[in-house]
């Protein structure tokens, strides 16, 4: 707050710095790796300023020429130069991001004695084989067939599963390569890469595979795949954390998709599902968080629910915030999920209050591409802007593309996300007038 109100134009003088000066030594010292726009976004609003002190670490892996960096970059040294330079000078660490943040996080707090989750907790819930096979030890009723291959298989028999199956990388992010196939040919169409794609994959699973060995005896490293059988029905997201061994679930999240595909449409809050099913999804999660040994840190568990048959099968467990959408829980609970994360990697106990907000549903709206060609038209600042004066509440992050980084999403992803706006309202139904209000205002193409 000092440091805001006495910038710019203003003169400090010998007792304001030193006024400046306690008011920082009094601030908690964050350690942010690997941040996200959703991140700084949230770290920027006026109620952490003069409260906390922010350091952002890491790269952006999927924006050039940051994501050059991977060339070279290796998890181990990234981690020990992070030790080295901020023993001392931190009071916690957390990170949003799937591919390596998270990981490298909890290895910086451990070797700093800090807050955090173990290592191996996390490994083990980002290795999606190794995952599965702990999932069929603690719920086996909820876990669905599975099997793992290298990337260079020879024959369907090599795959372990029948056609059609779904497959994704033992380890990946945002969906990258996970797709359903329904033949042999099929799947080795969909994994054929050029050099430069190999090299990215190859470059992208390394750190993580080069933790693995260190704090796990698993043996199968991150150059494999997983293939699971199809799993249809209602998809969720369920989050919760984790302090000293108690479980709390904070709400579950509708993932509603394109029609036709596994592409999300948005995410909306609170889910629409009957109250019996998100009472056995939250039971679920404690079971599984319990026999997990998860004993510290934000997590976030995606279900799929048949409603004609009332079962409820595991997608995947993510060690970390899904920074997208916990907001949408300040929109209609009123408590600030970041706020509970900046508890957490501090040590201290959070607290989170339900149905307290301003609204009474909140979403995040998805805009996507199919049809791989570049979004061309694109809201001026003045409209964005426009948006926000008139909406205070909605949030507008656009990610657009261009060229072969265009060309490899729609290849991995098989559509193009361009933007993402959340935005809460008093109903469900006045939640999607706003958004059409709002689409309609952007004019995008």
């Amino acid at each position: 707050m000092y440091g805001r109100h006495l910038s710019g134009k203003c003169t400090r003088s010998a007792s304001l710095m030193i006024v400046q000066q306690n008011c920082n030594e009094m601030m908690n010292r964050i350690l942010v790796l690997f941040p996200k726009d959703w991140d700084r976004d949230e770290f920027e609003r006026l109620c952490y300023q003069g409260r906390y002190q922010f350091f952002y670490e890491g790269f952006d892996l999927f924006r050039f020429p940051e994501n050059a960096r991977l060339i070279t970059f290796s998890a181990r040294r990234y981690a020990d130069k992070l030790v080295k330079k901020y023993r001392g000078r931190i009071d916690g660490v957390i990170s949003n991001n799937e591919q390596f943040g998270a990981l490298i996080a909890a290895v910086v707090a451990q070797r700093l004695g800090l807050p955090g989750t173990d290592p191996a907790v996390i490994i083990a819930a980002q290795h999606k084989y190794y995952a599965r096979c702990l999932q069929q030890k603690i719920v086996p009723d909820a876990t669905p067939r599975f099997s793992v291959f290298p990337y260079e298989m020879q024959t369907a028999a090599d795959v372990g599963l029948p056609f059609p199956l779904y497959v994704k990388p033992v380890k990946a992010t945002y969906s990258v390569l996970a797709r359903q196939v329904d033949s042999f040919a099929e799947l080795q169409n969909h994994l054929r890469f050029n050099p430069l794609e190999t090299l990215i994959l190859h470059k992208l699973v390394t750190p993580f595979n080069d933790l693995m060995a260190r704090y796990t005896p698993f043996t199968i490293d991150a150059h494999h795949l997983i293939g699971e059988e199809v799993m249809s029905g209602v998809q969720v997201n369920l989050d919760g954390f984790v302090h000293n061994g108690k479980i709390t679930i904070l709400g579950i999240v509708d993932e509603v998709m394109y029609p036709g595909t596994q592409a999300f449409m948005r995410f909306e809050y609170p889910s629409s599902l009957p109250a019996g099913a998100l009472a056995r999804m939250q039971a679920l999660a404690v079971k599984l968080l319990t026999g997990l040994d998860y004993g510290y840190g934000f997590f976030n568990v995606e279900l799929i629910y048949q409603p004609q048959t009332g079962r409820i099968q595991i997608i995947e467990i993510n060690p970390r915030m899904a920074s997208q959408i916990v907001n949408l829980y300040r929109r209609v609970d009123g408590y600030d999920p970041y706020q509970v994360l900046i508890d957490l990697a501090l040590g201290k106990a959070p607290s989170a209050t339900f149905g307290a907000g301003a609204f009474g549903a909140a979403a995040s709206f998805v805009f996507r591409r199919f049809d791989g060609r570049e979004v061309r038209r694109v809201p001026k600042p003045a409209q964005i802007e426009g948006v926000h004066q008139r909406y205070p509440d909605a949030r507008l992050m656009l990610y657009l593309k261009r060229g072969a980084s265009l060309a490899r999403e729609m290849k991995w992803l098989g559509s193009y996300r361009y933007a993402v706006l959340n935005l809460g309202g008093a109903s469900t139904e006045d939640l999607h007038q706003r958004y059409d209000e709002i689409r309609r205002e952007l004019l995008f193409e």
